[in-house]
């Protein structure tokens, strides 16, 4: 099995523009500056492996709601509407959904119109 670390890593550097930052101690990925996903090993104590991510208004609620023991609401930025996915628990396509999503939301309108083409 692929360590959670390099499966994020790989799905989160597939996007166009994505780069790798340490921010904060652990990983994060970002497309001009701008932050859209965040691993988190074990952060202060909670036993989780997880990717956190931007979400639309909405979304993390209905996917903490429907899939608990995958999805959380992540400190500090729970609030703002990212979500916490549990590594162990979502399959590549749910992490590339999320992702993807997370990276929309920040990206350049016209980078992302050159993804949807």
């Amino acid at each position: 099995m692929m360590d959670h670390l390099d499966r994020a890593r790989r799905i989160c550097l597939a996007l166009p523009e994505a780069t790798e930052q340490m921010a904060w101690g652990t990983p994060t990925w970002r497309v001009r500056k701008r932050l859209f996903a965040m691993y988190a090993d074990n952060h202060h104590g909670d036993g989780r492996v997880a990717l956190w991510c931007n979400a639309p208004l909405g979304v993390q609620e209905a996917l903490v709601a429907h899939r608990p023991e995958a999805y959380f609401r992540p400190p500090y930025v729970g609030v703002k509407g990212w979500v916490g996915m549990e590594l162990g628990q979502v399959s590549d396509e749910e992490l590339r959904e999320q992702v993807a999503q997370s990276w929309a939301m920040v990206a350049p309108r016209k980078l992302v119109a050159a993804l949807d083409r």
